[in-house]
């Protein structure tokens, strides 16, 4: 009974402090178009789980890409970052197509594009709820505050990382707290962002 007892003990323990990052790839790509760098994400990595005192931390990236066909360049930059954040980082990327919709408009017809991963990320957020204590979102959007709300009436810590300008100010009050990634101290940023040919472009 001792030792059951302890084992429960330990695995409660390591519970404690494990981190689930969930990112939505557009939010941060108009942070990192603010600051003029794109981001280091093994030192975000870093940087998330040492602030929070995390014991594991586990990173899901979320991205809608071009079909291929539809962009003038080349994608094969963005599917080798991706698989670079799988393979080299460890996260588990969520990607799908952007979905293009014909729009009728006075002018004629228009093609618009849409990649919207909310539903993905509240998927998984809930899915694994049993699996971590801390949740971080890199998100703005406010369409996140009833999950938010959710999860922090089922003991969770919420954190929201975004910055000035594509953040709700519901996500700003409505969680344990709010960090602009502008602002933060720590070193974080990789190489700087230039303008360049689209194809090397990997948010």
């Amino acid at each position: 009974m001792l030792n059951t007892n302890n084992q429960e003990l330990k695995n409660t323990q390591s519970k404690i402090n494990t981190i689930y990052v969930f990112i939505d790839a557009s939010n941060l790509w108009e942070s990192q178009k603010a600051k003029g760098r794109f981001f280091d994400y093994k030192k975000l990595a870093d940087y998330i789980k040492k602030k929070f005192e995390g014991t594991s931390i586990k990173v899901y990236y979320y991205s809608a890409y071009p079909a291929q066909g539809t962009r003038p360049y080349s994608l094969e930059g963005k599917h080798k970052f991706l698989t670079f954040l799988k393979l080299g980082l460890g996260f588990e990327v969520r990607k799908k197509k952007l979905k293009r919709i014909s729009i009728l408009t006075e002018n004629g017809e228009l093609i618009e594009e849409k990649g919207n991963m909310d539903v993905e990320i509240t998927i998984d957020s809930l899915d694994l709820i049993s699996k971590y204590s801390i949740a971080v979102f890199f998100t703005g959007d406010s369409d996140f505050l009833a999950l938010i709300t959710y999860l922090k009436k089922r003991d969770k810590n919420v954190y929201i990382f975004s910055s000035k300008n594509n953040v709700s100010q519901e996500l700003r009050t409505g969680t344990n707290g709010y960090f602009d990634v502008l602002k933060i101290d720590d070193d974080i940023w990789g190489r700087e962002l230039k303008h360049r040919p689209e194809s090397s472009i990997t948010s």
